[in-house]
Protein backbone atom coordinates (compact mmCIF):
# COMPACT_ATOMS: atom_id res chain seq x y z
CA UNK A 1 0.00 0.00 0.00
CA UNK A 2 1.48 3.50 -0.18
CA UNK A 3 3.20 5.88 1.72
CA UNK A 4 1.93 9.41 3.12
CA UNK A 5 0.01 7.18 1.08
CA UNK A 6 -2.40 4.49 1.58
CA UNK A 7 -0.43 3.19 4.44
CA UNK A 8 -1.04 6.32 6.06
CA UNK A 9 -3.29 6.69 9.63
CA UNK A 10 -5.65 9.54 9.60
CA UNK A 11 -3.62 12.01 12.38
CA UNK A 12 -4.69 12.60 15.63
CA UNK A 13 -3.07 14.34 18.62
CA UNK A 14 0.47 12.56 19.15
CA UNK A 15 0.32 11.73 22.90
CA UNK A 16 -2.76 10.00 22.22
CA UNK A 17 -1.72 8.49 18.89
CA UNK A 18 1.53 6.89 20.87
CA UNK A 19 -1.18 5.69 23.39
CA UNK A 20 -2.27 3.27 20.96
CA UNK A 21 0.96 2.30 19.11
CA UNK A 22 0.06 4.58 16.22
CA UNK A 23 1.31 8.26 14.82
CA UNK A 24 0.20 11.91 14.30
CA UNK A 25 1.76 12.41 10.93
CA UNK A 26 -0.03 11.23 8.21
CA UNK A 27 -1.78 12.38 5.82
CA UNK A 28 -5.47 11.79 4.13
CA UNK A 29 -5.14 14.02 0.84
CA UNK A 30 -2.73 11.45 -1.22
CA UNK A 31 -4.47 8.85 0.11
CA UNK A 32 -7.78 9.77 -1.40
CA UNK A 33 -6.02 10.39 -3.37
CA UNK A 34 -4.69 7.04 -4.70
CA UNK A 35 -8.07 5.10 -3.45
CA UNK A 36 -10.00 7.18 -6.52
CA UNK A 37 -7.11 6.27 -8.56
CA UNK A 38 -7.37 2.55 -7.56
CA UNK A 39 -11.00 2.40 -8.03
CA UNK A 40 -10.69 3.76 -11.42
CA UNK A 41 -7.96 1.15 -12.14
CA UNK A 42 -10.18 -1.75 -10.21
CA UNK A 43 -12.86 -0.90 -12.10
CA UNK A 44 -10.93 -1.06 -15.33
CA UNK A 45 -9.78 -4.74 -14.07
CA UNK A 46 -13.07 -5.69 -13.84
CA UNK A 47 -14.20 -5.12 -16.68
CA UNK A 48 -11.66 -6.29 -19.13
CA UNK A 49 -11.89 -9.75 -16.68
CA UNK A 50 -15.28 -9.69 -17.32
CA UNK A 51 -14.47 -9.93 -21.69
CA UNK A 52 -12.36 -12.93 -20.98
CA UNK A 53 -13.56 -16.09 -20.81
CA UNK A 54 -10.92 -17.82 -19.82
CA UNK A 55 -7.04 -16.63 -19.07
CA UNK A 56 -4.98 -16.99 -22.28
CA UNK A 57 -4.16 -19.78 -23.81
CA UNK A 58 -1.59 -21.72 -21.38
CA UNK A 59 -2.20 -19.69 -18.64
CA UNK A 60 -5.31 -20.94 -16.98
CA UNK A 61 -5.18 -21.35 -13.48
CA UNK A 62 -7.95 -22.32 -10.97
CA UNK A 63 -10.48 -21.25 -13.53
CA UNK A 64 -9.84 -24.20 -15.37
CA UNK A 65 -11.23 -26.45 -13.48
CA UNK A 66 -13.57 -23.77 -11.32
CA UNK A 67 -17.01 -24.26 -10.04
CA UNK A 68 -19.78 -22.15 -11.47
CA UNK A 69 -19.69 -18.96 -9.35
CA UNK A 70 -20.31 -19.56 -5.34
CA UNK A 71 -22.79 -16.95 -4.47
CA UNK A 72 -21.91 -17.53 -0.73
CA UNK A 73 -18.63 -18.37 -0.44
CA UNK A 74 -17.21 -20.53 2.53
CA UNK A 75 -16.57 -18.88 5.76
CA UNK A 76 -14.57 -21.48 7.39
CA UNK A 77 -10.86 -20.90 7.64
CA UNK A 78 -8.74 -23.11 5.58
CA UNK A 79 -4.69 -22.32 6.27
CA UNK A 80 -3.95 -25.24 3.58
CA UNK A 81 -6.85 -24.84 1.18
CA UNK A 82 -6.14 -27.08 -2.22
CA UNK A 83 -5.63 -24.37 -5.34
CA UNK A 84 -5.65 -26.15 -8.64
CA UNK A 85 -3.10 -24.13 -10.28
CA UNK A 86 -1.26 -24.83 -13.64
CA UNK A 87 2.33 -24.82 -13.93
CA UNK A 88 4.21 -21.98 -15.55
CA UNK A 89 7.39 -22.47 -16.79
CA UNK A 90 9.68 -20.70 -15.53
CA UNK A 91 13.44 -20.26 -16.78
CA UNK A 92 16.44 -22.13 -15.17
CA UNK A 93 18.32 -18.86 -14.08
CA UNK A 94 20.00 -17.78 -11.30
CA UNK A 95 18.27 -14.75 -10.92
CA UNK A 96 15.07 -16.59 -10.87
CA UNK A 97 16.12 -19.63 -8.24
CA UNK A 98 17.25 -16.70 -5.63
CA UNK A 99 13.63 -15.16 -6.18
CA UNK A 100 12.28 -18.41 -5.49
CA UNK A 101 15.13 -18.86 -2.01
CA UNK A 102 13.45 -15.26 -0.82
CA UNK A 103 9.90 -17.80 -0.52
CA UNK A 104 8.07 -15.23 1.36
CA UNK A 105 8.29 -11.35 2.77
CA UNK A 106 7.47 -8.96 5.34
CA UNK A 107 7.50 -5.19 5.27
CA UNK A 108 8.68 -3.53 8.35
CA UNK A 109 6.31 -0.72 7.29
CA UNK A 110 5.38 2.69 9.37
CA UNK A 111 8.93 2.09 11.10
CA UNK A 112 12.14 3.90 9.18
CA UNK A 113 9.95 5.09 6.44
CA UNK A 114 7.93 7.61 8.89
CA UNK A 115 7.98 10.97 7.76
CA UNK A 116 7.85 15.03 8.51
CA UNK A 117 7.45 13.95 12.25
CA UNK A 118 8.26 17.56 13.21
CA UNK A 119 7.39 17.25 17.07
CA UNK A 120 10.34 14.66 17.56
CA UNK A 121 13.20 15.80 19.22
CA UNK A 122 15.43 13.15 18.20
CA UNK A 123 15.50 11.79 14.74
CA UNK A 124 15.86 8.19 16.00
CA UNK A 125 12.27 8.33 17.51
CA UNK A 126 11.13 8.65 13.64
CA UNK A 127 11.15 4.65 13.52
CA UNK A 128 8.55 4.46 16.14
CA UNK A 129 6.84 7.37 15.24
CA UNK A 130 4.03 6.09 13.33
CA UNK A 131 3.93 1.94 14.70
CA UNK A 132 4.44 3.20 18.45
CA UNK A 133 7.37 0.71 18.18
CA UNK A 134 11.15 -0.08 18.32
CA UNK A 135 12.52 -2.77 16.20
CA UNK A 136 14.25 -5.48 18.32
CA UNK A 137 16.15 -8.49 17.27
CA UNK A 138 13.56 -10.53 18.98
CA UNK A 139 11.15 -9.34 16.22
CA UNK A 140 13.05 -10.29 13.61
CA UNK A 141 13.86 -13.35 15.21
CA UNK A 142 10.21 -14.32 15.33
CA UNK A 143 9.48 -13.52 11.85
CA UNK A 144 12.13 -15.99 10.73
CA UNK A 145 10.85 -18.76 13.09
CA UNK A 146 7.40 -18.48 11.78
CA UNK A 147 9.27 -18.89 8.70
CA UNK A 148 9.75 -15.81 6.68
CA UNK A 149 12.81 -15.68 4.92
CA UNK A 150 12.69 -11.83 3.58
CA UNK A 151 12.64 -8.53 5.51
CA UNK A 152 11.81 -5.23 3.54
CA UNK A 153 12.79 -2.06 5.33
CA UNK A 154 11.58 0.70 3.65
CA UNK A 155 13.59 3.53 4.64
CA UNK A 156 12.72 7.44 4.26
CA UNK A 157 16.06 10.21 4.46
CA UNK A 158 15.14 13.74 3.57
CA UNK A 159 14.19 14.24 7.51
CA UNK A 160 17.79 12.99 8.35
CA UNK A 161 20.02 14.87 6.31
CA UNK A 162 22.92 17.44 8.07
CA UNK A 163 23.59 18.84 4.69
CA UNK A 164 20.59 20.17 2.57
CA UNK A 165 22.54 21.32 -0.49
CA UNK A 166 24.51 18.01 -0.78
CA UNK A 167 22.17 15.63 0.89
CA UNK A 168 24.04 14.34 3.61
CA UNK A 169 22.31 12.04 5.43
CA UNK A 170 23.01 11.84 9.52
CA UNK A 171 25.04 8.86 10.59
CA UNK A 172 22.66 8.20 13.69
CA UNK A 173 19.86 7.01 10.98
CA UNK A 174 22.26 5.86 8.73
CA UNK A 175 23.71 3.47 11.85
CA UNK A 176 20.29 3.04 13.25
CA UNK A 177 18.98 1.49 9.40
CA UNK A 178 22.54 -0.53 9.62
CA UNK A 179 21.80 -1.97 12.75
CA UNK A 180 18.53 -2.91 11.74
CA UNK A 181 20.08 -4.66 8.36
CA UNK A 182 22.37 -6.98 10.61
CA UNK A 183 19.80 -7.81 13.07
CA UNK A 184 18.31 -9.27 10.25
CA UNK A 185 21.35 -11.12 8.21
CA UNK A 186 22.38 -12.41 11.65
CA UNK A 187 19.09 -14.28 10.75
CA UNK A 188 20.37 -15.42 7.66
CA UNK A 189 17.28 -13.32 6.10
CA UNK A 190 17.35 -11.78 2.81
CA UNK A 191 17.18 -7.82 3.33
CA UNK A 192 15.67 -5.31 1.36
CA UNK A 193 16.74 -1.37 1.82
CA UNK A 194 15.26 1.58 -0.23
CA UNK A 195 14.28 5.14 -0.94
CA UNK A 196 10.78 5.13 0.21
CA UNK A 197 8.80 8.59 1.13
CA UNK A 198 11.57 10.93 -0.53
CA UNK A 199 8.85 11.54 -3.72
CA UNK A 200 8.22 15.29 -3.64
CA UNK A 201 9.21 18.43 -5.69
CA UNK A 202 11.97 19.11 -3.34
CA UNK A 203 13.95 15.98 -3.41
CA UNK A 204 12.90 12.84 -5.85
CA UNK A 205 9.49 14.08 -8.46
CA UNK A 206 9.51 12.29 -11.68
CA UNK A 207 9.21 15.15 -14.47
CA UNK A 208 11.73 17.07 -16.66
CA UNK A 209 11.00 20.11 -14.69
CA UNK A 210 12.94 18.83 -11.74
CA UNK A 211 14.91 15.54 -13.22
CA UNK A 212 18.24 16.92 -12.82
CA UNK A 213 17.78 17.63 -8.96
CA UNK A 214 15.95 14.30 -8.56
CA UNK A 215 19.20 12.72 -10.17
CA UNK A 216 21.43 14.17 -7.99
CA UNK A 217 19.20 13.73 -4.82
CA UNK A 218 19.24 9.55 -6.34
CA UNK A 219 22.69 9.49 -6.88
CA UNK A 220 23.47 11.35 -3.50
CA UNK A 221 21.41 9.11 -1.49
CA UNK A 222 23.00 6.12 -3.05
CA UNK A 223 26.33 6.97 -3.21
CA UNK A 224 26.56 7.01 0.51
CA UNK A 225 24.54 3.93 0.90
CA UNK A 226 26.70 2.00 -1.49
CA UNK A 227 29.48 2.81 0.77
CA UNK A 228 28.17 2.05 3.59
CA UNK A 229 26.99 -1.56 2.78
CA UNK A 230 29.15 -2.45 -0.10
CA UNK A 231 30.43 -5.35 1.43
CA UNK A 232 27.73 -6.99 2.80
CA UNK A 233 26.34 -10.06 0.79
CA UNK A 234 24.38 -10.92 -1.61
CA UNK A 235 21.38 -11.51 0.43
CA UNK A 236 21.24 -7.63 0.77
CA UNK A 237 19.58 -5.99 -2.15
CA UNK A 238 19.02 -2.18 -2.97
CA UNK A 239 15.39 -0.75 -4.28
CA UNK A 240 16.38 2.08 -5.90
CA UNK A 241 13.21 4.34 -5.50
CA UNK A 242 9.90 3.67 -3.84
CA UNK A 243 6.39 3.91 -6.61
CA UNK A 244 7.97 7.00 -8.49
CA UNK A 245 5.16 9.50 -9.44
CA UNK A 246 3.84 12.46 -9.86
CA UNK A 247 2.85 13.13 -6.40
CA UNK A 248 -0.53 15.77 -6.55
CA UNK A 249 -0.97 15.48 -9.84
CA UNK A 250 -4.77 14.03 -11.36
CA UNK A 251 -2.53 10.62 -12.69
CA UNK A 252 -0.57 10.60 -9.50
CA UNK A 253 -2.24 6.76 -9.28
CA UNK A 254 -2.53 6.16 -12.54
CA UNK A 255 -1.42 5.86 -16.49
CA UNK A 256 -3.30 7.87 -18.86
CA UNK A 257 -1.16 6.43 -21.85
CA UNK A 258 -2.32 9.86 -23.80
CA UNK A 259 -1.49 12.06 -21.19
CA UNK A 260 1.96 14.01 -22.15
CA UNK A 261 2.32 14.39 -18.64
CA UNK A 262 2.47 10.53 -17.68
CA UNK A 263 4.77 9.75 -21.04
CA UNK A 264 7.01 12.28 -19.85
CA UNK A 265 6.76 10.78 -15.77
CA UNK A 266 7.27 7.26 -17.19
CA UNK A 267 10.84 8.43 -19.08
CA UNK A 268 11.99 10.33 -15.89
CA UNK A 269 11.46 7.14 -14.17
CA UNK A 270 13.36 5.15 -16.66
CA UNK A 271 16.53 8.10 -16.01
CA UNK A 272 16.14 8.04 -12.21
CA UNK A 273 16.36 3.73 -12.56
CA UNK A 274 19.12 3.87 -14.57
CA UNK A 275 20.64 6.73 -12.50
CA UNK A 276 20.56 4.30 -9.04
CA UNK A 277 21.87 1.41 -11.08
CA UNK A 278 24.78 3.46 -12.50
CA UNK A 279 25.49 4.48 -9.30
CA UNK A 280 25.77 1.22 -7.02
CA UNK A 281 27.93 -0.18 -9.98
CA UNK A 282 30.39 1.87 -10.27
CA UNK A 283 30.41 2.04 -6.05
CA UNK A 284 32.82 -1.34 -6.49
CA UNK A 285 32.77 -3.79 -4.11
CA UNK A 286 29.70 -6.34 -3.99
CA UNK A 287 27.63 -3.50 -5.49
CA UNK A 288 29.47 -4.48 -8.44
CA UNK A 289 27.08 -7.78 -8.59
CA UNK A 290 24.36 -7.08 -6.17
CA UNK A 291 20.64 -7.60 -6.87
CA UNK A 292 18.98 -4.12 -7.58
CA UNK A 293 15.27 -3.90 -7.96
CA UNK A 294 13.92 -0.99 -9.77
CA UNK A 295 9.81 -0.11 -10.31
CA UNK A 296 7.44 1.58 -13.02
CA UNK A 297 5.73 4.36 -12.25
CA UNK A 298 4.00 4.08 -9.25
CA UNK A 299 5.43 0.59 -8.62
CA UNK A 300 1.98 -0.42 -10.32
CA UNK A 301 1.68 -3.13 -12.78
CA UNK A 302 0.71 -0.77 -15.44
CA UNK A 303 3.62 1.32 -15.26
CA UNK A 304 5.58 -2.41 -15.34
CA UNK A 305 3.80 -3.39 -18.59
CA UNK A 306 3.46 0.61 -19.90
CA UNK A 307 5.24 0.32 -23.49
CA UNK A 308 7.49 4.05 -22.25
CA UNK A 309 9.12 2.05 -19.55
CA UNK A 310 12.35 0.21 -19.51
CA UNK A 311 14.23 -1.36 -17.14
CA UNK A 312 17.44 -0.24 -16.69
CA UNK A 313 20.61 -1.76 -18.56
CA UNK A 314 23.35 -3.34 -16.07
CA UNK A 315 26.59 -1.44 -16.93
CA UNK A 316 28.28 -4.74 -15.53
CA UNK A 317 27.84 -8.26 -17.70
CA UNK A 318 25.24 -9.50 -15.21
CA UNK A 319 22.58 -12.21 -15.57
CA UNK A 320 19.49 -10.43 -15.09
CA UNK A 321 20.63 -8.86 -12.15
CA UNK A 322 17.88 -6.48 -11.81
CA UNK A 323 14.58 -7.08 -10.41
CA UNK A 324 11.21 -5.64 -11.25
CA UNK A 325 9.52 -4.05 -8.12
CA UNK A 326 6.02 -4.56 -8.57
CA UNK A 327 3.32 -3.57 -5.74
CA UNK A 328 -0.48 -4.64 -6.06
CA UNK A 329 -3.24 -4.88 -3.41
CA UNK A 330 -5.19 -6.40 -6.21
CA UNK A 331 -8.19 -6.95 -6.17
CA UNK A 332 -8.30 -3.04 -4.98
CA UNK A 333 -12.09 -3.26 -3.95
CA UNK A 334 -11.24 -6.00 -1.43
CA UNK A 335 -7.69 -5.54 -0.16
CA UNK A 336 -7.49 -2.21 0.24
CA UNK A 337 -10.30 0.16 -0.46
CA UNK A 338 -12.10 1.24 2.72
CA UNK A 339 -15.69 0.56 2.88
CA UNK A 340 -15.17 -1.41 -0.43
CA UNK A 341 -15.56 -5.17 0.22
CA UNK A 342 -14.99 -7.54 3.10
CA UNK A 343 -15.75 -10.56 0.57
CA UNK A 344 -13.68 -12.76 -1.40
CA UNK A 345 -13.15 -16.36 -2.47
CA UNK A 346 -10.72 -18.65 -4.28
CA UNK A 347 -14.16 -20.68 -5.34
CA UNK A 348 -15.47 -17.01 -6.89
CA UNK A 349 -14.30 -17.30 -10.62
CA UNK A 350 -14.75 -12.99 -10.76
CA UNK A 351 -12.66 -12.82 -7.52
CA UNK A 352 -9.93 -15.20 -8.91
CA UNK A 353 -9.67 -13.36 -12.22
CA UNK A 354 -9.29 -10.07 -10.79
CA UNK A 355 -6.38 -11.47 -8.59
CA UNK A 356 -4.19 -13.27 -11.29
CA UNK A 357 -4.48 -11.43 -14.81
CA UNK A 358 -2.16 -8.80 -13.65
CA UNK A 359 -0.16 -11.72 -12.58
CA UNK A 360 -0.60 -13.58 -15.74
CA UNK A 361 0.76 -9.91 -17.81
CA UNK A 362 3.83 -9.47 -15.43
CA UNK A 363 4.81 -13.20 -15.72
CA UNK A 364 4.65 -13.12 -19.95
CA UNK A 365 6.51 -9.81 -20.03
CA UNK A 366 8.73 -10.36 -17.84
CA UNK A 367 9.04 -14.21 -15.80
CA UNK A 368 9.08 -15.98 -18.72
CA UNK A 369 11.85 -14.23 -20.21
CA UNK A 370 14.08 -14.66 -17.42
CA UNK A 371 13.56 -11.42 -15.69
CA UNK A 372 13.23 -11.46 -12.34
CA UNK A 373 9.88 -10.01 -10.42
CA UNK A 374 8.82 -9.77 -6.42
CA UNK A 375 5.84 -8.22 -5.63
CA UNK A 376 7.34 -6.22 -2.75
CA UNK A 377 4.03 -4.93 -1.16
CA UNK A 378 0.60 -6.69 -1.08
CA UNK A 379 -2.19 -7.61 1.55
CA UNK A 380 -5.41 -7.32 2.38
CA UNK A 381 -6.71 -5.05 5.14
CA UNK A 382 -8.66 -6.39 8.32
CA UNK A 383 -12.54 -5.55 7.60
CA UNK A 384 -15.17 -6.50 9.92
CA UNK A 385 -13.98 -9.50 11.63
CA UNK A 386 -13.51 -10.78 7.43
CA UNK A 387 -10.53 -13.25 8.71
CA UNK A 388 -11.20 -16.32 6.58
CA UNK A 389 -11.73 -14.32 3.46
CA UNK A 390 -7.76 -12.76 3.94
CA UNK A 391 -6.57 -16.15 4.96
CA UNK A 392 -8.11 -17.76 1.46
CA UNK A 393 -6.71 -14.03 -0.26
CA UNK A 394 -3.68 -14.75 1.50
CA UNK A 395 -2.85 -18.08 0.86
CA UNK A 396 -4.02 -18.19 -2.89
CA UNK A 397 -2.57 -14.95 -3.84
CA UNK A 398 1.15 -16.52 -2.50
CA UNK A 399 0.68 -19.77 -4.51
CA UNK A 400 -0.50 -17.71 -7.53
CA UNK A 401 2.13 -15.96 -7.54
CA UNK A 402 5.02 -18.77 -6.81
CA UNK A 403 3.48 -20.60 -9.40
CA UNK A 404 4.46 -17.89 -11.78
CA UNK A 405 8.28 -17.47 -10.20
CA UNK A 406 7.48 -14.45 -8.10
CA UNK A 407 8.43 -13.64 -4.75
CA UNK A 408 5.76 -11.40 -2.48
CA UNK A 409 6.21 -9.60 0.61
CA UNK A 410 3.23 -8.71 2.64
CA UNK A 411 2.77 -4.83 3.70
CA UNK A 412 2.85 -5.16 7.66
CA UNK A 413 2.21 -1.24 9.46
CA UNK A 414 1.79 -2.97 12.92
CA UNK A 415 -1.98 -1.93 13.01
CA UNK A 416 -4.54 -4.31 13.73
CA UNK A 417 -8.08 -2.79 14.94
CA UNK A 418 -9.29 0.47 14.72
CA UNK A 419 -9.10 3.67 12.40
CA UNK A 420 -6.55 3.26 9.70
CA UNK A 421 -4.90 0.80 7.29
CA UNK A 422 -5.07 -2.80 9.31
CA UNK A 423 -2.83 -4.79 7.70
CA UNK A 424 -0.48 -5.80 10.88
CA UNK A 425 -0.46 -9.27 11.41
CA UNK A 426 2.42 -9.63 14.27
CA UNK A 427 2.37 -7.45 17.33
CA UNK A 428 5.45 -5.96 17.24
CA UNK A 429 6.10 -5.09 20.73
CA UNK A 430 5.45 -8.94 21.98
CA UNK A 431 6.03 -10.81 18.75
CA UNK A 432 2.50 -12.35 19.23
CA UNK A 433 0.28 -13.15 16.11
CA UNK A 434 -2.59 -11.01 15.86
CA UNK A 435 -3.29 -13.30 13.26
CA UNK A 436 -1.61 -16.30 13.03
CA UNK A 437 -4.10 -17.94 10.35
CA UNK A 438 -3.17 -15.59 7.72
CA UNK A 439 0.80 -16.16 8.83
CA UNK A 440 0.32 -20.11 7.95
CA UNK A 441 -1.59 -19.79 4.96
CA UNK A 442 1.12 -17.71 3.18
CA UNK A 443 3.60 -20.38 4.65
CA UNK A 444 1.72 -22.85 3.48
CA UNK A 445 1.76 -22.31 -0.22
CA UNK A 446 5.20 -19.89 -0.08
CA UNK A 447 7.23 -23.62 -1.13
Amino acid sequence: MKKVRRKRIIGVLAAAVLSLGLTACQSTTQEESKQESQQQESAQESSDAATKEQEPSGQQTTEESSQEESEEPSQEIQTNKEYVIKDFEIPDTEALQMIRDMKIGWNLGNAFDAIDCNWLTDELDYESAWNGEKTTPELIAALKEAGFRTIRIPVSWHNHLTDEENYTISEAWLERVAEVVDYCMDQDMYVIIDIHHDNSESYMYPDSAHLDQSVKYVKSIWTQLAERFQDYGEKLLFAGVNEPRLVGHANEWWIDPENEDCKDAISCVNVINQTFVDTVRASGGNNATRYLICPGYDASPEGALNSGFVLPTDPVDNDHRIILSVHAYTPYSFALEDPGTDTWSSDTRSDLVNMVSFMNDIYNAYVAKGIPVIIDEFGAQEKNGNLAARVDFAGCYVAQARARGITCIWWDNNLMKGDGERFGIIDRKTQEWAFPEIMEAMMNHAE
